[in-house]
């Protein structure tokens, strides 16, 4: 097991607020509120400590996907955590559905081995007229005995299912999801906001990237997007890369939802943490130029390749949000949305020692995961 470490000096992000030269003490793999006699002392004066970051929508980085072998899985999980991401659920794409089955007991093995929190099945119970980067000839309706296939497949650690609840089916589904205590996620929808309404009623809880894959807002024809930034049981997610939404887009989601009902996401691609070039997306060609990933055939946008740092620092130094708002946005909502909040999400005695260290800048200098560095800090 690894010393005991003391954290000095630090911007410490607490759930209480900000504590200016605070400091984190680290036991083994647990934040404690009282530092072993022997406990090597780090200070780490000038920068901010902030809780490692979770990520429920992720389909691959590092040049691999969770869609591919648990080698390449595990690849995807290390190129995020270099990045801050300490607990990240694994995102699939629509594919047949012998395949997602198949890939769900292959995930599950991870999950139980802490490497992933989960899995999230986005598809192929989506919209064909939103299918954004998912292969329309697989798209089927969400029956609730295929859903439940998924489901079983995953033994226990399905995390969430992305629907498109105004499908036959749909409503019934996410009952079913409701239920075995599934989140379900409304998203790659073409529901009116009526539908939309009927579907939270029924359970769902967060929208999916929030904006993209689903009808625009409108005056007369409000749509998913007004049905979910207002109803406070709706935690929406948002790609905070600059390419999936306009600044004013993101104002407004944090201005009607509020800090408590945002989780920042990647629904990050192989490219992410690796470089431009073709890839693939479950079944369908990827090509990534300047960063932007875009289906090969189409064009449409597929996915991204941002990591959570990334996210973190445009939010505060362009988007001028608070530090703690994002902070919630990247860490507690989303450690609450998983039921993981009593183990991770914030810096608290009892919780694993996942933290980030940053720069005045915001820029990545040090990464932890349960005690033991992932990215050694740099502090010269």
């Amino acid at each position: 097991m690894a010393p005991s470490k003391v954290l000095t000096g630090a911007r410490v992000v607490l759930p209480t607020g900000i504590a200016d030269g605070g400091r984190v003490i680290v036991d083994g793999t647990r934040i404690a509120d009282r530092a072993p006699a022997d406990a090597e002392t780090l200070d780490v004066t000038g920068h901010w400590l902030v809780p490692g970051f979770v990520d429920i929508h992720n389909h691959g980085g590092g040049g691999a996907s969770f869609s591919g072998s648990a080698e390449d899985a595990l690849t995807a999980v290390h190129a995020h955590r270099r990045h801050g991401t300490t607990t990240v659920v694994a995102s699939t794409v629509t594919d047949d559905m012998g395949v997602l089955a198949k890939q769900a007991g292959l995930l599950s093995e991870l999950a139980e081995q802490g490497e992933i929190a989960g899995i999230h099945f986005e598809g192929p119970f989506i919209s064909p007229c939103r299918k954004g980067a998912h292969s329309e000839a697989l798209l089927r309706h969400p029956d609730p005995a295929e859903v439940r296939k998924l489901i079983d497949a995953a033994r226990g650690h399905a995390k969430m299912v992305t629907l498109a609840t105004e499908l036959p089916g749909g409503i019934d589904s996410v009952r079913l999801l409701a239920e075995h205590g599934v989140i379900a996620a409304i998203g790659h929808t073409d529901a009116t906001y009526e539908q939309t309404r009927e579907a939270i009623d029924a359970g769902a809880t967060v929208a999916t990237h929030l904006f993209n894959a689903m009808p625009t807002l409108g005056h007369r024809t409000p749509g998913p997007i007004a049905a979910l930034l207002e109803d406070e049981r709706i935690t929406v997610e948002l790609i905070n890369d600059g390419v999936h939404l306009h600044r004013a887009a993101l104002e407004l989601a944090f201005h009607h939802a509020g800090a408590a009902r945002v989780a920042f996401i990647t629904d990050a691609m192989d490219a992410a943490g690796s470089g431009d070039g073709r890839y693939m997306l479950g079944p369908l060609e990827v090509e990534v130029a300047d960063g932007v990933a875009r289906l090969v055939e189409g064009g449409s946008i597929a996915g991204s390749t941002l990591t959570l740092d990334r996210a973190f620092r445009r939010a505060v130094t362009v988007d001028r949000l608070p530090v703690e708002d994002v902070v919630r946005a990247l860490s507690a909502n989303p450690a609450r949305l998983l039921g993981m909040d009593d183990r991770v999400g914030s810096l608290e005695p009892g919780k694993d020692a996942d933290l980030v260290l940053l720069d005045e800048d915001f820029a990545l200098k040090g990464v932890m995961r349960r005690g033991e560095w992932v990215v050694d800090p740099q502090l010269g």
